[in-house]
């Protein structure tokens, strides 16, 4: 077995206001996540869901990790694979099912990165390892949704 690594984060509710939860209207779905020694996040849960617009929510917050994981796996393998990558930016999509009794789950989650590559890199290469990142991802392999991806990779 590998290595294990452990996290931790503190997320302290702040939408309590003057009654708390006396009934589903009367408190705010504000949160803070304090990390030690990082910036803090401020989140809400989705505005569909009574939340403030102006804060993340926990839906952008995975889709954010899973784009966010794979381009840095993505970025490790081309560097030792010796393609250089000089832009990287990742258009994702997450799509997310309500169900009648009001769970959900996310259905498909799909990266859609743009990658500008040096001209003496290998493009054909370079596209393969996005298998591999996926492959490697912490985030896409703890989900259970598929995560796909949609590549273009440019020459410059």
């Amino acid at each position: 077995m590998g290595q294990s690594h452990t996290y931790n984060c503190k997320t302290i509710w702040t939408g309590a206001g003057d009654s708390g939860t006396k009934n589903y209207h009367s408190y705010g779905r504000d949160y803070d996540v304090l990390v030690d020694g990082k910036a803090t996040i401020a989140g809400s849960s989705d505005p569909a869901f009574h939340g403030d617009p102006a804060r993340h929510n926990p839906e952008d917050m995975l889709l954010a990790s899973v784009s966010s994981c794979h381009m840095l796996w993505y970025l490790h393998l081309c560097a030792v694979n010796k393609i250089t990558v000089t832009s990287y930016v990742d258009a994702a999509e997450g799509i997310m099912s309500e169900a009648e009794d009001g769970s959900g789950r996310f259905e498909k989650i799909t990266l859609r990165p743009t990658i500008i590559i040096t001209e003496n890199s290998d493009s054909e290469k370079a596209m393969t390892l996005h298998h591999d990142a996926n492959k490697m991802c912490f985030i896409a392999n703890t989900l259970n949704c598929t995560v796909a991806h949609e590549v273009t990779i440019t020459s410059a």
